[in-house]
């Protein structure tokens, strides 16, 4: 879009006009003293936009997208992919490549489906889905030529994680079930055409994810040793022998990889079985591609490495998978590429047959590439291209062609509109420690310094970047479109940075982690990005928790605070973790600090016990399911504020778990949010109303 710079006139924001006039009854005196002080605000204060900058109405922006996700059926002739039926609802889809015959095959009209995949046989379509957001999923298919829908794990309050599939075996999957006991998974093979499901192997209290190998047998695990927090490799040689370990790292020395639920170190045995592809972080800051021998766990290559990141993770947040960003080759077993990531996602050619393909796909679609889907003969790959500044866009590859033809993306209506750019920062934090940071600021804004919204990440073992899925974030585009520059840190204890950077984070949750956030935000002040009197602090999960924590720790750096699912008392959410969380409890304890038994270091990070020292408005947002994040505790922080005379607002969506997946309850929650900050920093906005269908309750 071409960009236009104008002069015009700084006006106060309506919504502040409005709010001198419901006062005006107090006299013309208070009112023109009001409406001047508003003003002078709105003069001196409030970035100017030129004509270019529209507005983007949260509806583009956070409505479900128009099409997502397409998987090439196993033939290739057929194309799945998600999109919202006739009440706005995502479904599974398919179309006949090269034809408009696009047909919904299911019928969710509450929840959107958010996970699903091909059965290897072609004709069965799967997918995962819960109820409310407890997270209890169950799996289900449809065979799509009878449009009959299973479910295929009818178990009341279990849930099912873990979903494979093999060319080698196309009607059956594996999935793992905490039915026998709701703390682990054992794994099950059902029958796609009969529902039979029948115990395949049993987990012995320490897995965390099993890997097949080719002839779709559970022969691989990655285990985490509840008692010293060291990560195991496992194998067995058939389905008939027993289990060894052969690769054993000390707490210290594993990624987050061998330390999550769902969690796998291995990426896959080599086609003759003899061989594991692993990441590993032995002998190296940084995790590593190795092969070792499936015998003895000795290695036998370093396929791929970078100084300064780890292998990718491949996190589905929506199934609980949390693997290398590996691309191999389902059929042969090949590796062919592998993803790093410091300031920037980039691949890692390993296999020469892939390299040709994507010198093309990366001069016809700049910008990050994944293949997400393929058919089986490798002829044909579905190819996502992401970027910080455009939504996710899919093209249909033709390998022998060497052809690219664009098939949608994921929020067209957003190219109507010029989004912000995201640019890496390094900031130095207080010790020392370089923190690998994300800043975007406004377009077209004429005056610094902004209003600036801090924007921490969750987990809080996770990360942010610029690849993947989530290089383009609807909110931190949100925040900018509204005036505000956007600052994320990678606080210490970040993942991807290597095990030194991981492990810095030990025993500093809402301590040194916090600090890093503060130093990230005195870093903006002395650039001149931000405003030190219009700085809010945002966040989601382990975000929302910092940001609590910001409140309370900081006061006085921040004028207000968004906090949704965040946990106030770190002991309680401890304590209330779901069963299946048992097997990784260790490790929470070992990079948290043993809160259930240290009342006092429990105290000092929980928000709850300094609820007295904030001073800022906060938003706070719950799902009334979440079975991550207590929710009890929210509501003693929020009449701790209440008492206090702090202005909370306080919303529960009850159909809703850790994270809301509902299009009208996140609509309705960024309405809220908009609002919000524009009161609090002096942005524009565009004023929120009520969503039909959403099910926000104001506590």
């Amino acid at each position: 879009m071409r960009v236009t710079r104008i002069f015009q006139v700084r006006r106060p924001h309506p919504s502040s006009i409005i709010r001198v006039q419901e006062k005006s009854e107090r006299g013309v005196t208070d009112h023109m003293k009001k409406y001047v002080s508003l003003l002078l605000f709105a003069l001196f204060a409030i970035p100017v936009y030129a004509q270019d900058s529209q507005l983007i109405p949260r509806e583009i922006l956070f409505s479900s997208p128009a099409k997502e996700s397409p998987q090439l059926s196993p033939d290739g002739a057929r194309l799945a992919f998600l999109a919202p039926n006739g009440k706005g609802v995502p479904n599974i889809w398919i179309k006949t490549l090269g034809k408009d015959d696009d047909t919904a095959v299911t019928e969710e009209n509450h929840r959107g489906i958010q996970f699903y995949r091909w059965a290897e046989d072609g004709r069965h379509m799967l997918y995962e889905q819960d109820s409310d957001g407890d997270e209890n999923d169950h799996v289900y298919s449809v065979d799509l030529n009878t449009k009959h829908i299973r479910d295929l794990t009818p178990f009341l309050g279990v849930k099912a994680m873990g979903l494979l599939t093999s060319l080698h075996s196309p009607i059956e999957i594996l999935v793992g079930l905490n039915l026998r006991d709701p703390h682990v998974f054992d794994v099950y093979r059902v029958n796609l055409v009969s529902g039979a499901v029948v115990l395949d192997t049993r987990n012995p209290g320490d897995v965390l994810s099993w890997t097949v190998d080719p002839e779709f047998v559970i022969r691989g695990a990655t285990a985490f040793d509840p008692k010293t927090g060291a990560t195991i490799v496992r194998v067995r040689d058939s389905m008939k022998q027993p289990w060894r370990d052969i690769v054993t790292w000390p707490f210290e020395d594993s990624l987050m990889f061998g330390q999550v639920n769902g969690g796998s170190v291995i990426v896959d045995f080599s086609a003759d079985g003899q061989s594991l592809y692993i990441v590993s972080a032995s002998h190296s800051d940084t995790g590593r591609l190795v092969r070792v021998d499936a015998r003895t766990g000795k290695k036998l290559d370093v396929l791929a490495a970078d100084a300064q990141s780890d292998v990718v993770p491949d996190m589905d947040l929506l199934s609980d998978n949390y693997r290398p960003l590996v691309l191999s080759n389902p059929a042969t077993h090949q590796i062919q590429a592998v993803a790093f990531d410091y300031l920037q996602w980039e691949w890692k050619i390993i296999d020469p047959a892939i390299r040709e393909d994507f010198e093309i796909l990366q001069k016809e679609c700049p910008g990050f590439l994944r293949v997400i889907s393929r058919d089986n003969s490798d002829s044909k790959w579905i190819v996502a291209q992401t970027a910080a500044d455009a939504p996710e866009r899919f093209y249909l590859y033709d390998r022998k062609e060497k052809t690219a033809q664009f098939l949608f993306a994921d929020n067209p209506e957003i190219l109507k509109y010029q989004l912000a750019k995201t640019k890496p920062v390094v900031i130095t934090a207080r010790d020392g420690l370089n923190l690998v940071s994300y800043l975007t600021l406004p377009l077209h804004a004429e005056s610094k310094p902004f209003p600036m919204v801090l924007f921490p990440h969750g987990g809080p073992w996770w990360r942010d970047d610029l690849g993947s899925n989530w290089s383009y974030d609807p909110v931190v585009q949100f925040l900018a479109n509204r005036g505000y520059a956007v600052l994320q840190v990678n606080f210490r204890g970040s993942t991807g940075f290597g095990k030194k950077f991981l492990n810095a984070g030990n025993h500093q949750y809402g301590l040194g982690m916090q600090d890093d956030l503060t130093d990230g935000v005195k870093w903006a002040i002395r650039e001149g990005v931000a405003d030190p009197k219009r700085i809010a602090i945002m966040g989601f999960s382990g975000g929302g928790y910092a940001t609590l924590r910001g409140l309370t720790k900081t006061p006085e750096l921040y004028a207000c605070g968004a906090d949704i699912v965040g946990e106030a008392d770190v002991k309680v959410d401890l304590l209330t973790m779901p069963s299946w969380w048992a097997p990784v409890k260790t490790r929470w304890i070992r990079r948290l600090g043993d809160v259930e038994h240290d009342d006092a270091l429990n105290r000092e990070i929980s928000p709850l016990y300094e609820a007295d020292r904030v001073r800022a408005p906060v938003l706070v947002a719950n799902g009334g399911n979440d079975p991550r994040v207590n929710v009890e505790p929210t509501e003693k922080m929020v009449a701790a504020l209440r008492e206090r005379k702090v202005p909370v607002t306080f919303v529960v969506y009850p159909d809703e778990g850790h994270g809301f997946s509902r299009a009208e309850n996140n609509m309705d929650l960024y309405g809220r949010i908009d609002d919000f900050l524009a009161n609090c920093l002096g942005g524009r906005s565009e004023p929120w109303k009520p969503v039909a269908g959403s099910t926000a309750e104001l506590k």
